[in-house]
Formats: C-alpha cells, sequence, structure tokens
C-alpha cells in the first residue's frame, strides 16, 4: 500500500468509537440496494460492514471539498437528532445549514424568500428529508444521505451506510464527516488531533431534573424586611395617618348643645291661660286702646 492511502486508512481509534456510539448495527429489514453493505445479517438486526462506511465516508468528503464555495454545500436534518450535528458541521466546514421542517419550495419557488440554490446537498435521513431530496432531484443537485440497511436510495447519489436511528451514531458521523472535509480542504493537518469533541455533535436530551435546576430559583425576601418601618410615601397628595399621642386625662363625652328642650319637659310643661299670656304681654292694655279705637 503506498504512503498517500496509508493516511486515508481505517484507524483503530476510529473504530473504537464507531463500535461504541453502535454505528455498525442496522436495522432488522434490508433494501436490495442497501445489501452490498451489510456484513452479517441476524434475525433482529444486520449488521454493517465499518469498512464500507469509512470508505463511502472519505468519497463523500472529496465531494464536499470539491466545491469552490463551501456555502454552496446545504446540510438538513428535520430530525430532532440531526439538528445540533447540522448547525455545527455548518458552523466547522462553511455549509449553510437548514435545521427543522425543511419549507417546501425552496429549491424550485424562486418568489420565496428562503429560495437557495445549493450545488451539493447532505441530509441525515433519506426518510424524513424526502421533500428536500425530491425537489432537488427537479433541479438536478446531487445528493449524499446517511442511510440506514432499510432506508429508501431514490435520488441518493452517494449512500452511507451507518445507524441513523441513534443519537451518538448521528453525532458521530456527521463528526467525521466534518473532519475529513478539513483535513482534505488543509484546515486541520492529519499530523494532529482535532481539538473538537464529538459530543458536541451529540443531541442532548435534557431530564426533569436538569429542567428544574435551570430554573431560576425563587427570591425570598429577608427576614428583616417585614419589620422594617415603612418608608416615606412618594405621592404628594397622600396623608399619612399619625399616631395619636397618648393623653394623661382622660376623655369625656360632651352633648352637644341644643336650642329646643327636651320632648319630655315640652310635655311636662304645663300650658299657660289666655290672662296671664295676656297680662305678660300687655294683652289687656292694648285690648282696651283697641277698644277705644275702633268705638271712635
Amino acid at each position: 500500500m503506498s504512503g498517500g492511502l496509508k493516511v486515508l486508512a481505517l484507524q483503530k481509534d476510529d473504530v473504537t468509537k464507531m463500535l461504541a456510539a453502535g454505528t455498525h448495527l442496522g436495522a432488522a429489514n434490508v433494501n436490495f440496494q442497501m445489501l452490498s453493505y451489510v456484513f452479517k445479517k441476524r434475525n433482529d438486526m444486520c449488521v454493517i460492514d465499518v469498512k464500507k462506511t469509512w470508505e463511502k465516508l472519505l468519497l463523500a468528503a472529496r465531494v464536499i471539498a470539491s466545491i469552490e464555495n463551501p456555502a454552496d454545500v446545504c446540510v438538513i436534518s428535520s430530525r430532532n437528532y440531526g439538528q445540533r450535528a447540522v448547525l455545527k458541521f455548518a458552523l466547522h466546514t462553511g455549509a449553510t445549514a437548514i435545521a427543522g421542517r425543511f419549507t417546501p419550495g425552496t429549491f424550485t419557488n424562486q418568489i420565496q424568500s428562503a429560495y437557495k440554490e445549493p450545488r451539493l446537498l447532505v441530509v441525515t435521513d433519506p426518510s424524513a428529508d424526502h421533500q428536500a431530496i425530491m425537489e432537488s432531484s427537479y433541479v438536478n443537485i446531487p445528493v449524499i444521505s446517511f442511510c440506514n440497511t432499510d432506508s429508501p436510495t431514490k435520488y441518493v447519489d452517494i449512500a452511507i451506510p451507518c445507524n441513523i436511528k441513534s443519537i451518538h451514531s448521528v453525532g458521530l458521523m456527521w463528526w467525521l464527516l466534518a473532519r475529513e472535509v478539513r483535513r482534505m480542504r488543509g484546515d486541520t493537518p492529519r499530523t494532529i488531533e482535532w481539538d473538537v469533541m464529538p459530543d458536541l455533535y451529540f443531541f442532548r436530551e435534557e431530564t426533569k431534573e436538569e429542567e428544574e435546576v435551570a430554573e431560576v430559583p425563587e427570591v425570598q425576601p429577608a427576614q428583616d424586611a417585614y419589620n422594617a418601618a415603612p418608608q416615606a410615601v412618594s405621592d404628594p397628595f397622600a396623608v399619612a395617618a399619625e399616631p395619636l399621642a397618648p393623653s394623661a386625662e382622660p376623655l369625656t363625652m360632651i352633648a352637644p348643645a341644643s336650642t329646643f328642650p327636651a320632648k319630655e319637659e315640652w310635655v311636662a310643661e304645663p300650658a299657660t291661660g289666655g290672662a296671664d299670656w295676656g297680662a305678660e304681654a300687655g294683652g289687656a292694655d292694648w285690648g282696651a286702646d283697641a277698644a277705644v279705637d275702633w268705638t271712635s
């Protein structure tokens, strides 16, 4: 084997990573186009040949590295397991990432604002990303896809056999593809190890305990705040209620003055006669004067 092919050979550390992530574990069913990548078939699953997985990975990396503008490479993942890996791959290689739902007409409808014209398409799951693969066939865009043993390979130009149902396997395959693309472009030399860990490409599923810890704790007021004196009222129209000063003398109730006599006194007072009233008021003289005047 020549020296140029030795550096591209599958290393022992990479094989260990693949086996630990379960990349070689396929599905129970096998598509007739993926049968050549199966190393051994069992009753419950199919074992994928890791050597052929590495060969297809190098072929895909060479195709991606041959694109002059890295932004013309579009990486897509509508599944949650591959969205973080797609974003990290776009960050490290300069590709254009579409994480989440793929908008129909992105490659064919020129009116919409999300219209794109990529030169290469890389998808995570051909079953979940079938809309993007179908539109790429209309505009003649080559497609690279990670495929399981039972994945459909229609309109897929380069199929990388691997386990796409595992979180760690999907993240590891995107990490290996990004590393090989950087090595073939000359961004990362092969003599040193890439400083980016594969854990950054893994989908992180937060548990209930982590969500409770991530919540902001409720701030309780200090105990002195309840016993503190009330602050001054900022409203100029508000009147603060001042406490009354204690008095040494007991308070006495003062009855209000009344101009009318009590009901009992008014009833008990005897009625005065007309002679007395007339005498007091001078009624006799008034009557005499009046009689004289009238007679005259």
